[in-house]
């Protein structure tokens, strides 16, 4: 890689790190990080704070991962720095040093970073998770689910090497997601719509 696509990286790492979720929860006066689930992101505040500050931190998070992967399209670095970019821009999301390196789980960032690389895979990513949450309210389980679904259909439609990132990237959202998979075989799973 050149410095410039090093920097380019590095930026979309802390652009990625922008903690929307925890902003707009402190314009409405609420430490995201002490209700619900304690996770910075798009759920928990829908969860907190209602459907519109949950949709709009979902678009931001979702297009963190969009726009760090076309910024890199954009400036002909190929396909190599776009998914780099992408990851950086998931990483940034989870481990924000906003938040003292926490932050979300990345599903809406994965699947703009993934959309933007491979958008037959993103296509998948999104018809999975809205099938699962709408049939069982677990948002956890659909991601889950989608991010699998992402990383197969990577496999089938782009080179080897694209679907070995999305498949990292779908191993740490799972990864992510450890807590609710005990939560979801134990029965206590909180589903969709439920107030924290």
């Amino acid at each position: 890689m050149t410095l410039f696509a090093v920097l380019t990286v590095l930026c979309s790492y802390l652009f990625g790190a922008i903690p929307a979720a925890a902003w707009v929860a402190r314009l409405r006066g609420v430490d995201i990080r002490t209700v619900g689930s304690g996770n910075s992101g798009a759920t928990n505040v829908q969860r907190a704070l209602g459907n519109g500050p949950g949709l709009a931190v979902a678009l931001f998070d979702i297009l963190k991962g969009t726009l760090a992967v076309l910024a890199a399209y954009g400036l002909d670095l190929g396909l190599d720095v776009m998914a780099a970019c992408g990851v950086a821009a998931v990483i940034g999301h989870n481990f924000s040093p906003f938040l003292r390196f926490r932050g979300g789980k990345g599903v809406a960032t994965t699947f703009g970073a993934v959309a933007a690389l491979l958008p037959v895979a993103g296509l998948a990513f999104f018809v999975i998770f809205m099938t699962t949450v709408w049939l069982t309210r677990f948002v956890s389980a659909g991601s889950i689910l989608a991010a699998i679904a992402a990383a197969f259909t990577a496999f089938l439609v782009g080179p080897g090497w694209l679907g070995l990132v999305v498949t990292a990237l779908a191993a740490l959202l799972i990864w992510q997601h450890r807590d609710n998979v005990g939560r979801l075989t134990a029965g206590n799973e909180r589903r969709f719509g439920q107030k924290v």
